[in-house]
């Protein structure tokens, strides 16, 4: 059953955009589908700030299709682009020997050694196109290879070069360093294009103003396969256009009216998709929105092409606890494929939707994942008593699921931590997770750990992957002879006090209340009293004998939750350990 949207407050970043792009729509293109674009380029691991390209315009092109209108979600994969640098940490890639293919197609580099796609971009679209199927993505894709080798753009490529005069006047209005209109370009260094930073340089490729004069398009070299050419001559009766190419020397004279190795450089190409496909929403990154950049440059030459610029929000980086900002230049950029390892579909779209476009936000990969999933679980406690505020139903009801319905979701959600907690205990035996949590309420206790998947094995993904050695949690084999018979007479009453309470609360809410109470009953105040009621001296007694707990049982100061903790190691090695 398809999900209604419960919110249209204007809380709600999306329904803002959504009545914005379909009222845009029916003006240019009434009775037509709505039309929003992403745009992603294979050069490397796709990720999480790349996602933010996508999951903008999935939301508002969700929303549009909740109210019942026909829409297309467009992803434009930019397989065409160059090759511009070899990423670091690439598995099965030897840096310097894929350095011989930059300045190609990236269609046209091989694949890393061992992947079973057939070159580089369709390497990183895969992992991309899986990782968007699990979250509900739906969206047509369109590679810039085909279309620019099997001549879609024809048209459009012959009406830029003829009016390359007008194209060249408007980039001229933002070049801070005009090129000289009579002398030959400058040949293009490989090693100088390998160190352009993220897509700036590359992308923002704008043409090339030689003694023929300026041309918005560079074929690749039918030599060496590299885009590092420069056109020398162009005929707009023939179609007939001259180049050299300054990596190999090659030289050839081809009829563009026939020719399907080149394409548009970037400033030009974006506008020109804008105006073939009808784009009404397309959002674009900080580097994308600068003065006299691709997306403000792209609004007047979008002109030229009969077409009008899209509405466009510009976002803002998205980041990952304890990383800088995201550049897929660089090695060990958390992809979405990494992200849904330690966490469900829900969560990740629920972090993209609960944001503005124009508000940064990290992904925790972290402690902080623990928090970030304690916040969700309240939020959807809250939607389910209705206590939640309206922008907030609305990015979680937009998180759970589509127009086309809810995603696959764990039936039982139990804590993150407190799943995190026994999958680190345990270690991958089976049979004692599902023991321990079946502990956590005896009155409704587990059949089977599919009760709480696939949340139980995200979790125990990021305990394995993302937690240091130093950090996860070895339960003692034998007591601490030394450090029991050293504890002083206050220390043991709160020892014994504990197992004398552990078989009448043998449960996650049980033992709660009992390590909580300890301190409390030493000091006089009943177990249950409230923080209101107690002296501040009391927390720091509870986080004294919890270290003292941790000491006992894991030779540590801290560790799991403590009631987490005890179910684990289970009654009877507990009161061992003890010294019972």
């Amino acid at each position: 059953m398809p999900i209604v949207a419960q919110s249209t407050e204007t809380t709600d970043w999306v329904s803002r955009f959504a009545d914005e792009v379909i009222e845009e729509s029916e003006r240019r293109a009434p009775g037509k589908p709505v039309v929003v674009a992403s745009g992603l380029s294979p050069s490397g691991p796709i990720h999480l700030g790349n996602l933010r390209e996508v999951m903008t315009p999935h939301l508002v092109a969700d929303e549009i299709r909740r109210r019942g209108h026909q829409v297309r979600h467009l992803i434009s994969w930019d397989d065409y682009d160059r090759y511009r640098k070899v990423p670091k940490g690439i598995a099965g890639v030897d840096e310097e020997a894929w350095a011989e293919h930059i300045g190609k197609p990236l269609t046209s580099v091989p694949a890393p050694k061992g992947s079973p796609h057939p070159n580089w971009a369709e390497h990183f679209k895969a992992a991309m196109i899986e990782s968007l199927a699990q979250l509900g993505v739906e969206f047509d894709g369109i590679s810039q290879t085909e279309q620019y080798t099997t001549g879609v753009y024809r048209e459009q490529i012959l009406h830029a070069m003829r009016h390359r005069n007008d194209i060249d006047a408007i980039l001229d209005q933002y070049r801070t360093k005009k090129a000289p209109k009579k002398q030959q370009q400058k040949p293009v260094d490989a090693a100088e294009l390998e160190a352009e930073e993220g897509s700036g340089a590359a992308s923002e490729d704008d043409g090339s103003s030689g003694s023929a004069g300026y041309f918005p398009y560079k074929p690749y070299c039918g030599n060496c396969g590299k885009d590092l050419t420069t056109v020398t001559s162009y005929d707009d009766d023939s179609t007939e256009l001259a180049y050299t190419c300054t990596a190999c020397g090659f030289a050839e004279t081809v009829r563009l009216s026939e020719f399907n190795r080149g394409k548009l450089v970037w400033k030009v190409d974006w506008p020109m998709r804008w105006a073939y496909e009808g784009v009404i929403f397309e959002p674009s990154g900080v580097d994308h929105s600068s003065p006299g950049s691709s997306f403000q440059v792209g609004g007047q030459i979008v002109g030229i092409f009969g077409g009008k610029q899209p509405i466009g929000p510009m976002y803002a980086f998205v980041g990952i606890s304890g990383m800088a900002k995201m550049s897929s230049s660089r090695g060990g950029v958390p992809t979405p494929a990494d992200a849904l390892k330690i966490m469900e579909p829900q969560l990740l779209r629920w972090l993209y939707a609960r944001r503005k476009p124009n508000q940064s936000f990290k992904i925790a990969f972290d402690q902080e994942i623990q928090r970030l999933y304690d916040e969700w679980d309240k939020l959807a406690a809250k939607v389910a008593d209705g206590s939640a505020l309206p922008g907030d139903v609305a990015a979680y009801t937009r998180a759970v699921g589509t127009a086309a319905g809810e995603l696959p979701k764990t039936p039982r959600p139990l804590p993150y931590r407190t799943l995190a907690s026994v999958a680190d205990i345990t270690a991958g035996h089976e049979d004692q997770a599902l023991r321990i949590l079946s502990e956590l309420d005896p009155e409704q206790p587990l059949a089977s750990l599919d009760e709480v998947r696939p949340r139980y094995d995200r979790a125990e993904a990021w305990i394995n992957t993302h937690v240091p050695a130093d950090q996860r949690t070895i339960v003692r084999d034998e007591p601490d002879v030394d450090l029991l018979k050293s504890l002083d007479e206050a220390s043991q009453q709160s020892v014994r006090l504990l197992l004398d309470g552990l078989a009448d609360h043998w449960s996650l809410d049980g033992l709660t209340h009992l390590v909580y109470g300890v301190p409390k009953v030493q000091a006089g105040f009943a177990a249950d009293a409230t923080p209101k009621e107690l002296p501040p001296e009391i927390k720091t007694a509870q986080r004294t004998f919890f270290a003292l707990l941790y000491h006992l049982l894991v030779g540590r100061d801290t560790g799991p939750r403590l009631p987490t903790l005890l179910l684990a190691v289970g009654q009877d090695r507990v009161r061992r350990l003890l010294g019972e």
